[in-house]
């Protein structure tokens, strides 16, 4: 991918200021994969994670070089199948939990499989 110019201010989401126009080249690769060797992405279904900003139809990067530590968002294989859910510690057990409060966490199965952690989420704001 090409660099795409960033403006070196942030922008303020409440009273609007003038920009002072300063740029600089953001090469999106590096920003959004730290190991491209180990990143690919996924799109997310359904409204599990909505909590979390994830919504259906949104593109996760998802890095399998990065731990996978309670609090962090993970792809996890269940049964030949991914699920995106937030991973918990409780009780000396792994747990599985949607930032939704119409599902419910549950223990992550003995045969299930980390597969990698959620780096970003790519949004896409035009529908």
């Amino acid at each position: 991918m090409n660099a795409v110019p960033i403006f070196i201010e942030s922008v303020k989401c409440g009273f609007p200021s003038p920009a002072d126009g300063h740029q600089e080249d953001l090469d999106l690769d590096s920003y959004l994969i730290r190991n491209p060797n180990a990143t690919f992405l996924l799109r997310a279904s359904g409204e599990s994670m909505i909590g979390a900003g994830i919504y259906d139809g949104d593109l996760l990067v998802v890095d399998r070089a990065e731990p996978a530590v309670p609090g962090r968002i993970v792809i996890v294989r269940i049964y030949d199948e991914f699920t995106c859910k937030r991973l918990v510690r409780h009780d000396e057990a792994w747990w599985l939990v949607a930032e939704n409060p119409g599902f419910k966490p549950f223990p992550m199965p003995e045969d299930a499989e980390i597969f990698g952690v959620v780096t970003r989420n790519i949004h896409n704001l035009l529908g």
